[in-house]
């Protein structure tokens, strides 16, 4: 059965950041997920997870100047402390929301030595594994797509993901894979998933043009969910979209997949 987290730094946003953990709950979700905790403190954010019967699946290391255009310190030469320093922060929020999958961004590269991008990534990668591995969290990489949404990413493909995580040679690195991200830049998303099965720690969604929610763009998802579902996946698919109609309004393609709401 496909298993949907609603991604709570892109959906129900017309309400603060706590209380989107009841209006998720409310909807039918089980578990959520969201870009960064950090402005709120880990007993905040596990209280919400708490008081409404909600997993967190996911959230981000630190990822530098967010609001300046950073997105991610892995890849980045000379930030390799303050990545050190993001993860062992993120590890306090894991540790009391009981969060099991991290996700490391690498960061825009653009005008950079890329073989030293590459050898600080495999490091603060590894770095941040061992890190949490005692804990029983994963370590995810998630190529981003740099034709639409984040120009100058490090990798953009999962093949360049998957190469980063073979030279860092770690059991829980894991990959995200994001279903709109790679038919953007790849295609043929359905048979990718199954080759990569077994090292995909979870999946997102958004339709593809356009970001919004499944049925708003050319994807066949009851036929992807079908295959997906067929390839025994038991991972959570973070629903990382824009809504069109708005949150709840556009919620109707998910409803074969949620609790009923408020049940």
């Amino acid at each position: 059965m496909v298993k949907l987290a609603a991604n709570l730094s892109m959906m129900f946003t017309e309400l603060p950041f706590l209380d989107r953990f009841a209006a998720a709950a409310q909807a039918g979700f089980g578990a959520v997920e969201f870009l960064f905790p950090y402005e709120h403190s880990p007993e905040e954010v596990a209280g919400a997870l708490k008081d409404n019967g909600l997993e967190l699946v996911l959230f981000n290391l630190p990822a530098g100047d967010w609001a300046g255009g950073e997105r991610g310190l892995g890849a980045l030469p000379g930030r390799e402390a303050e990545c050190r320093a993001g993860a062992a922060l993120a590890l306090e929020y894991a540790r009391a929301t009981g969060c099991r999958q991290l996700h490391l961004m690498a960061g825009i590269t653009t005008g950079l030595d890329q073989d030293a991008c590459r050898a600080a990534l495999v490091e603060n990668l590894r770095h941040a594994a061992d890190l949490v591995e005692g804990d029983g969290i994963n370590i995810l990489l998630e190529p981003i797509n740099t034709r639409v949404d984040m120009p100058g990413y490090f990798y953009d493909t999962s093949a360049a993901a998957l190469a980063v995580m073979a030279e860092a040679g770690r059991a829980n690195v894991k990959l995200q894979y994001d279903i709109y991200h790679m038919e953007i830049m790849e295609g043929d998303v359905a048979a990718t998933i199954e080759r990569l099965l077994p090292v995909i720690g979870h999946m997102q969604l958004a339709d593809v043009p356009g970001r919004g929610e499944p049925g708003t763009g050319t994807i066949d998802w009851p036929a992807l969910f079908a295959h997906i579902e067929a390839l025994g996946y038991g991972g959570w698919i973070g629903c990382e979209y824009r809504p069109v109609a708005g949150t709840v309004a556009g919620l109707g393609w998910a409803a074969p997949y949620l609790a009923k709401p408020g049940g």
